[in-house]
């Protein structure tokens, strides 16, 4: 079983350094990847963004996008995860923008993760869209142990993706 001591130890050894842009797990994220002893060289900071403002005000998240496609897309994530990468000096940010409790059926437990990456000097995004059971905090907690469990998966499918041409 991966662990997150295994995924800093991943971030260490390739020298990555990683920030957080959090909305749905306000947080949760930042404060599991500082648990880990040593984490210094891989973990640079974290944005929580819980409202559209500070998406647009911290991370350039633009509003069109937000009104197009809604807060829990995997639009506001990359657009999310491009902006921490952008206002950070990290080469990688992890993102995620979702709804952990919802009257809205159809939303509850969604969330949508985005990652980017500064690689060979052009600029890489991937996202992905996850349903979580549990209560709103079992869905907040559950959602920041998978994304940064995935941090080895998506820097190999960011290695892969296309060069972000349009800035977005």
């Amino acid at each position: 079983m991966v662990r997150i001591e295994d995924v800093v130890g991943f971030l260490i050894n390739r020298q990555i350094s990683v920030a957080t842009a959090e909305s749905c797990t306000a947080g949760l994220m930042a404060a599991m990847i500082a648990d880990v002893s040593g984490v210094g060289p891989a973990f640079e900071r974290g944005y929580v963004v819980y409202l559209p403002e500070a998406k647009n005000d911290m991370l350039d998240v633009s509003f069109e996008t937000i009104d197009e496609y809604g807060l829990c897309s995997e639009e506001v994530a990359r657009e999310m995860a491009l902006g921490a990468l952008r206002h950070s000096n990290s080469s990688m940010a992890l993102s995620n923008t979702g709804a952990a409790e919802s009257d809205d059926d159809d939303l509850d437990g969604l969330v949508c993760f985005g990652c980017a990456a500064n690689i060979n000097g052009r600029e890489r995004v991937i996202s992905e869209t996850r349903r979580f059971d549990g209560s709103r905090n079992e869905v907040r907690r559950a959602a920041a142990r998978y994304g940064l469990l995935q941090l080895p998966s998506y820097y190999a499918q960011l290695l892969e993706a296309k060069p972000v041409a349009d800035g977005r």
